[in-house]
């Protein structure tokens, strides 16, 4: 295992252990829940999490179908080129807040994707599937940690309300990705089409993330950039960005070791069909 590996691990550690003293001793208690809303500086950051997974999923996918043609992944970077220039005329035209961070998101979609673009198919697939796993792990929490939040607060450990049904579809859809993979028969063609559900699985991630404010929901309206009257106590806003900024730097640290082993995977499989055919 490479030292720079390690030295990540052990700061990703360091990390979690400041975020969970962040979480239980310097938070304040919120005055209607109690101490059961702690909870919150865990199952927001994993919900995050899970989306930038998933994201990043929906990158790859995208990325890898587009380099099976020879001039796919030009197209597709100037295709991604024009939408994000559009997005930035919007963004400053309307003054929309906090745009010159949206603005920079934009555009860090943008080098994520050119990145991606450059690298060979197997690659590709490698962080499609690594992140996607991951990505489940991480959304199943969620749907582990609303539960035992929503008992003591509401009465009942699940509704079908729009928000925790999208979840769960969303969990499905990435489950059923992974199945795909996993036990399909198709060999060469397996990735592709895995590639294709991603594309069009992702669909569900936005309805998960809007379904709070397009709808009227049983789950809590959004405390951050949900308009007046949203907001959080600044000290609990600084415990979530810390547990985030953990979590992220742990799902990064599993993507990274997931991604080397699925080459590794890939590696050998090439090495058994060559030789197969000697």
């Amino acid at each position: 295992m490479k030292p720079l590996f390690i030295l990540y691990a052990l700061f990703t550690l360091v990390l979690l252990s400041f975020g969970l003293h962040q979480a239980l001793d310097v938070a304040p208690t919120e005055q209607t829940m109690g101490d059961i809303q702690r909870i919150f500086y865990y199952h927001v950051p994993s919900a995050w999490v899970a989306f930038l997974c998933f994201f990043a999923n929906f990158l790859a996918s995208v990325a890898f179908l587009a380099n099976l043609k020879e001039s796919g992944p030009k197209s597709a970077r100037m295709i991604l080129l024009a939408l994000c220039g559009a997005a930035t005329a919007i963004l400053l035209a309307r003054h929309i807040p906090n745009a010159a961070a949206n603005v920079v998101t934009v555009w860090i979609v943008y080098l994520a994707f050119h990145f991606l673009t450059k690298l060979d198919t197997n690659q590709q697939d490698a962080i499609a599937v690594s992140t996607a796993e991951v990505g489940v792990v991480f959304c199943s929490i969620v749907l582990v940690t609303g539960p035992l939040w929503a008992k003591p607060v509401w009465g009942i450990w699940w509704t079908w309300d729009a928000r925790l049904t999208s979840t769960f579809i969303m969990w499905l859809i990435y489950v059923s990705y992974l199945l795909l993979r996993r036990f399909s028969t198709a060999d060469e063609q397996t990735p592709k089409l895995a590639a294709a559900l991603a594309i069009f699985g992702f669909v569900d991630v936005p309805i998960v993330y809007m379904s709070i404010r397009w709808w009227r929901t049983q789950h809590p309206s959004p405390v951050i950039g949900g308009g007046e009257g949203s907001g959080l106590d600044p000290r609990m806003l600084h415990v979530l960005l810390w547990n985030f900024l953990a979590f992220a730097a742990y799902g990064l640290l599993v993507v990274w070791r997931r991604y080397q082993l699925e080459r590794g995977r890939q590696q050998l499989n090439i090495l058994y069909r060559t030789q197969g055919a000697a």
